[in-house]
């Protein structure tokens, strides 16, 4: 079971290395890859900026979080993890990319804060021992997080961490209300 939970944080921590060393060893930037907001060719970022990193620092800071969160929503929630992952993935980009500012967004922070954020706030609206429990271990390591949210360096994402936020807290509340979700 908790073999099969790493899987799919895996796999998307390989892509993003993957993509990292093409980029590295090919003297590629990918940049352009990512989300341009309210342009077509930005559309393209929706699917890869998460896969796309700046730096090894960047790509380090995200690493970690992706495998140690993900594992954690497909340990505990196993039912619904891929539908976490998806909205932290998708429902967070195409937001970034309706009112992001108009330069490229790059990395995984957006998912990053929808996977903590959902870990955080599901405990607090499914309100059972276990997913308290869960919520208050992912505050006490993530709750820093919160910082990242507020525009304060002018490189960094603070829409995509904002806009992943509030998707991980959007699809706490709407998971909570399904009766049945651990595994």
């Amino acid at each position: 079971m908790y073999r099969s939970s790493v899987i799919p944080p895996l796999r998307l921590v390989f892509l993003m290395w993957l993509s990292f060393s093409i980029q590295f060893y090919g003297y590629i930037d990918l940049g352009f890859l990512g989300i341009l907001p309210r342009t077509v060719s930005g559309l393209i970022g929706i699917l890869a900026a998460p896969l796309i990193h700046g730096s090894v620092s960047h790509l380090v800071s995200n690493t970690f979080p992706v495998l140690f969160l993900g594992s954690a929503v497909y340990i505990f929630y196993d039912r619904i993890a891929t539908q976490v992952f998806f909205h932290g993935y998708f429902l967070t980009n195409v937001l970034v990319w309706v009112i992001g500012r108009p330069y490229y967004h790059i990395g995984a922070s957006g998912l990053v804060y929808a996977l903590a954020s959902f870990l955080i706030f599901f405990g607090i609206f499914r309100r059972n021992f276990r997913s308290i429990l869960i919520s208050i271990i992912v505050l006490l390591i993530y709750g820093g997080l919160i910082y990242g949210i507020y525009p304060q360096d002018s490189f960094v994402s603070w829409e995509s961490h904002l806009m992943g936020f509030i998707v991980g807290m959007g699809s706490a509340f709407g998971l909570s209300k399904i009766r049945k979700v651990y595994s």
